[in-house]
């Protein structure tokens, strides 16, 4: 088994066919069949599920991937790390975003770097914190921001910037709410669902302010939530910054927890096992500088920097 093995086995994973993973790797189909089947005798299990409509790993394949994507990652970085010695930093950088950070910094951020680093090419990922921490975990990003409160033993984590949340209101609404609480108190709660990092804060931050009830409405969509909102499904509670534009056009409203803000922390993170390549360090600089612009601009409005530093 080696390393082009692995990549064979990752390729064909992720197109979740024989047919499409020979068109990526530019080689003939049969032969990446008799690779599989190699690499299958060769570890003594089966690895891969074949059926009328594509490919699907094993429970062993499935820990092959896991495997096999980190080793492919790490011989990438040490490559590129490598040929850029004395050189411009070059290289693919992996990010990983929750979605309402993805919607702000992604376009600018790759402006930035493509500017700065013409050599550099990133690719961003954009889901729900907990899908970015799995990728993180198996290599498939190199960093992430993600909404934590504390770190763990495998990753190295720096207090990146903090968000104001606010509730969010029909436009009508704002006329016969005086508050925060008056909204939560009066008005059905339209949340995401408990799988979402912002459910379980919100949850915490509300039962500490004698303010939760159970939601009317779950739903894993901020656009889906703010379209509730405005047609008066209910109230929400999101990041200042994600409801902005709404509230500009004049299609909904919020109001604020006056007295105690309520905030969450967003950290920029990497894995400890996987040192950070000349490349991930110049795409990190840049991502600092890019998120201090847009919240001294007020373009990421109800944002506050945490921290200076810059991740080791």
């Amino acid at each position: 088994m080696d390393i082009r093995d692995l990549r064979y086995f990752v390729t064909i994973v992720e197109e979740g066919s024989f047919s499409r993973a020979a068109l990526r790797l530019r080689i003939a189909q049969p032969a990446l069949s008799v690779k599989v089947r190699k690499l299958e005798a060769y570890l003594k299990t089966q690895l891969l599920l074949r059926g009328p409509h594509g490919v699907k790993p094993t429970e062993a394949g499935k820990l092959l991937l896991l495997r096999a994507r980190a080793i492919v990652a790490d011989l990438s970085r040490a490559e590129a790390e490598i040929r850029s010695l004395g050189h411009q930093p070059s290289g693919t950088v992996r990010i990983g975003l929750p979605g309402t950070i993805s919607g702000i910094l992604s376009v600018p951020l790759i402006a930035r770097t493509r500017k700065n680093y013409p050599e550099i090419k990133i690719i961003i990922s954009e889901a729900m914190s907990g899908f970015v921490r799995e990728w993180l975990n198996e290599g498939r990003v190199d960093m992430a921001i993600l909404y934590m409160d504390k770190s763990e033993p495998s990753i190295v984590s720096t207090p990146l910037l903090r968000e104001e949340l606010v509730v969010l209101l029909p436009k009508e609404a704002s006329l016969k709410v005086l508050n925060a609480r008056d909204a939560l108190l009066n008005m059905p709660l339209i949340l995401p669902t408990i799988t979402h990092g912002l459910r379980n804060m919100v949850e915490h931050k509300l039962r500490m302010m004698n303010l939760f009830s159970d939601p009317a409405i779950e739903v894993d969509s901020y656009s889906s939530i703010k379209d509730l909102v405005a047609n008066g499904y209910g109230c929400s509670i999101l990041p200042h910054h994600a409801i902005s534009g709404d509230v500009a056009s004049g299609k909904l409203a919020y109001v604020g927890f006056d007295g105690s803000p309520i905030w969450r922390s967003a950290h920029l993170v990497h894995h400890s096992s996987r040192p950070m390549t000349s490349a991930n360090l110049a795409v990190l600089d840049n991502l600092i500088s890019t998120v201090d612009d847009l919240i001294n601009s007020k373009i990421w409005e109800g944002a506050e920097r945490l921290c200076q530093s810059k991740l080791a």
